[in-house]
């Protein structure tokens, strides 16, 4: 199993910003990761391991927001605070538009940009649990059997089992063992929640 403590990956050209960032994290109790590029990020970042990007706008040889493509392009949903001393309108709002959850000018007061990546890794942990969630839901619809699935649409179609009976031909107890199953593997206990699981998945 990985390791769940969240990262702050910060990725500047600036050694003195790295270091400042780090340190002022490092005395909050955050875990810092530092990187002088976007390319030496990108070839060591793992999408599972939970964190956000502290993201310079403007890197040597490179652009930030290609950075943040590039994450866009390996569907890594890792939350992104633009820090920067080169912000642009443009910019901005390119950033913003591409998920950016914050565009900050340097220099930044440190209570704000602390506040802003608390932020940040609580948005991330929160998404990795809906993530989690909706991964159990599928593993939970999956394990039901062909028959269990067609009494399953039935029941969504606002059918009762009477009805589910007749229209496959069963007795009205068979159903209901096939409806006890379903909420069994699906760890519901009514058609309301079967509902709501089911359009999780969708």
């Amino acid at each position: 199993m990985g390791d769940s403590t969240p990262t702050v990956f910060v990725v500047d050209d600036d050694p003195r910003v790295r270091q400042s960032v780090c340190t002022l994290l490092g005395a909050a109790g955050l875990r810092t990761e530092a990187y002088a590029s976007g390319r030496a990020f990108l070839a060591a970042y793992d999408p599972s391991r939970p964190g956000c990007l502290v993201l310079d706008l403007r890197l040597r040889g490179e652009y930030g927001l290609d950075v943040q493509d590039e994450l866009h392009h390996r569907k890594a949903a890792l939350p992104i605070i633009v820090l920067t001393a080169h912000g642009t309108v443009p910019a901005s709002v390119r950033a913003l538009k591409a998920g950016a959850i914050e565009f900050l000018r340097k220099p930044t007061p440190p209570a704000t940009l602390l506040a802003r990546i608390r932020d940040a890794l609580a948005m991330d942990e929160s998404a990795r649990r809906q993530t989690a969630m909706s991964a159990a839901r599928e593993r939970r619809i999956a394990r039901l059997t062909t028959r269990e699935r067609q009494v399953l649409n039935l029941l969504l179609g606002g059918k009762t089992s009477k009805q589910i009976a007749t229209g496959l031909g069963l007795s009205v107890r068979t159903v209901e063992g096939y409806r006890a199953r379903i909420y069994l593997k699906t760890d519901v206990s009514s058609v309301a929640q079967l509902v709501r699981v089911v359009l999780a998945q969708e």
